[in-house]
């Protein structure tokens, strides 16, 4: 009975990984498909339009910094692989103006096409505790790292669907996964990008438009290296349990999983335990990855469970060395 259980099982893993591909989305071509990044001048953004331009594809840079946005063109053409390839750059808030923002990428369309692809990679962080971090600090998050993403896909996704084809991009954070000591401004921001993906694909997946969301850990980039400077000793020292990545591995990665259509890009070993464990009600690409989820579930939540508790322990162990600390400095 047992061998014949194991036969069944193996069987029908088997049958799934045969059946997954039927279902999963056509993937998008990127030569000569007109590829949008916001939040491209610098780190991540950067490295995926350099990716997408590597394979063939037009790209609208936008930014804030017009000075940034023109050096990172000068360094993306190097890696042009026709000469048919264009590389155009727009400076704008996305963030602030939706107006603004619908024009500039009406002007983007005209002069390249349709866009095929948006990624939308506009954000920035503040560290600190809560009681610490000025409440117009709230306020700008919630505008930069979640309107700055409605905007620009709200002013594509009409004819996307018009095309019946079209792939947009969110990058979160492992953050907007998981909430740790010191983002309480930050997290919320990512975390309301899987709520805002979710809905919008299902509301898009008839149209053949496919949603991805991003979740990259600490990577090295310059916008993590400013917000390195105030992060907590909790932070820092929850941080260092898990390693740096590079913006061009992370970059490599959300560029092939928004090709194939994946609703979740994780990367490492951790970002794809996180991906599991916090799957909930979200799409999957394949029967396949549903599968994965309802395997490994239980064991990734023990794992996880032993990660809570040491970082619970870091924030209380650095708790009493400050109150050891405040209390030395009374008596002297």
């Amino acid at each position: 009975m047992l061998l014949l259980a194991v036969a069944f099982i193996v069987a029908f893993v088997l049958l799934l990984y045969m059946v997954s591909p039927l279902i999963s989305p056509k993937p998008l071509k990127l030569p000569g498909a007109h590829v949008v990044v916001t939040g491209g001048s610098s780190g991540i953004g950067k490295c995926i339009a350099i990716e997408c331009y590597k394979q063939g594809a037009f790209i609208t840079l936008i930014a804030r910094d017009e000075n940034k946005l023109l050096q990172t063109k000068k360094e993306i053409e190097k890696y042009s692989v026709n000469d048919k390839q264009v590389v155009l750059c727009i400076s704008v808030d996305v963030s602030k103006d939706y107006e603004q923002v619908e024009n500039v990428l009406k002007q983007a369309q005209e002069k390249l096409g349709p866009v095929d692809m948006l990624v939308n990679c506009a954000g920035t962080s503040v560290t600190g505790k809560f009681e610490d971090i000025e409440v117009n600090s709230f306020e700008r998050l919630m505008a930069v790292n979640y309107l700055g993403s409605v905007y620009p896909s709200r002013a594509v996704i009409a004819t996307m669907k018009e095309r019946r084809m079209g792939r947009i991009v969110f990058v979160s954070s492992q953050a907007g996964q998981l909430g740790l000591f010191g983002y309480t401004a930050y997290s919320p921001t990512k975390f309301a990008l899987r709520g805002l993906a979710e809905a919008l694909q299902m509301e898009v997946k008839p149209y053949n438009i496919y949603v991805t969301v991003a979740y990259p850990p600490d990577t090295d980039t310059p916008g993590f290296a400013e917000e390195s400077k105030t992060k907590p000793l909790e932070t820092k020292l929850i941080s260092e349990t898990s390693s740096v990545c590079q913006a061009e591995q992370v970059a490599r990665v959300i560029v092939k999983d928004a090709i194939q259509g994946n609703f979740n890009s994780s990367v490492g070993s951790d970002g794809y335990m996180l991906s599991i464990l916090t799957s909930g009600m979200s799409p999957v690409t394949s029967i396949t990855e549903g599968l994965q989820q309802v395997v490994c579930m239980g064991i990734f939540r023990i794992i996880g469970l032993f990660y809570l508790g040491s970082f619970d322990s870091i924030v209380r162990r650095c708790m009493m060395q400050r109150e050891k600390s405040e209390s030395a400095d009374k008596t002297e």
